[in-house]
């Protein structure tokens, strides 16, 4: 059986921006996947600025660590299928390349808050805005803002969260 190196938490926070797929809204929710893992956020009717803050984890695996995140947005439809509403991916390795480095001296973590490094857009991530990865409270956290690809407008707010598995034994 395969590895799990850790847990990895991500809070779809809200959509900013999103297009109308509906007459005068959308009714949108998220999915997001991660190799074969997929998971899916709540449905938020009329809303083309819709708050999600729904906590979806992924399990890391060994021979999968370098896949990206990618999340699409969908406009809720009852009777055809569910609408487009663009997709973003989050290139997680410079983020797991640092939970790899501190993972060697997670107890020693530092309490409160600390930069440990900024990611800056790039074509290879869908980032709207400087990012950055830091340290809080022995947890290793980012915030980000993700443009959306294949649509006119619209972002996704995301936070991620490393959670290390007891029984594994890391990177």
């Amino acid at each position: 059986m395969e590895q799990v190196l850790g847990l990895l938490r991500i809070r779809v926070k809200r959509g900013m921006n999103l297009v109308r797929r509906d007459a005068h809204s959308s009714d949108p929710f998220v999915v997001v996947t991660m190799g074969p893992q997929k998971l899916k956020t709540r449905v938020v009717e009329n809303s083309c600025n819709p708050e999600w803050n729904e906590e979806l984890t992924l399990a890391i695996k060994e021979h999968h660590n370098n896949e990206p995140v990618i999340l699409k947005v969908y406009d809720k439809d009852t009777f055809t299928s569910h609408d487009k509403m663009g997709e973003a991916k989050i290139d997680v390795k410079p983020f797991l390349e640092e939970v790899r480095r501190m993972g060697l001296q997670e107890q020693l973590l530092p309490e409160g808050t600390e930069e440990i490094k900024r990611v800056q857009p790039s074509r290879d991530n869908c980032l709207a805005e400087e990012s950055r990865i830091l340290s809080c409270n022995g947890k290793i956290t980012q915030d980000m803002i993700l443009r959306l690809t294949n649509v006119e407008t619209g972002e996704v707010e995301v936070h991620i969260e490393w959670i290390s598995v007891p029984s594994s034994r890391g990177f």
